[in-house]
């Protein structure tokens, strides 16, 4: 599982799959989102505007798990 910092209270799940380097652009990032989606604490989610918090787990099928990390 990789760590990804963030320095807000909250990043977007669109903002993190670009911060994480898993899809390179926002419309690539809105495609993946609504045809395959992403599992975030083990459920599945296919909205960009998903609010993500520190501790929270995002998993890519066939790519990794990241948790979202709060930096000081």
């Amino acid at each position: 599982m990789e760590n990804i910092g963030i320095n807000t209270e909250f990043i977007t799940l669109g903002q993190f799959v670009k911060l994480a380097n898993i899809l390179e652009s926002g419309g690539m990032v809105k495609a993946f989102l609504q045809d395959e989606g992403v599992f975030v604490n083990g459920e599945l989610e296919h909205r960009r505007g998903r609010k993500l918090y520190p501790n929270d787990v995002v998993q890519v099928e066939g790519i990794g798990s990241y948790r979202v990390m709060k930096e000081n």
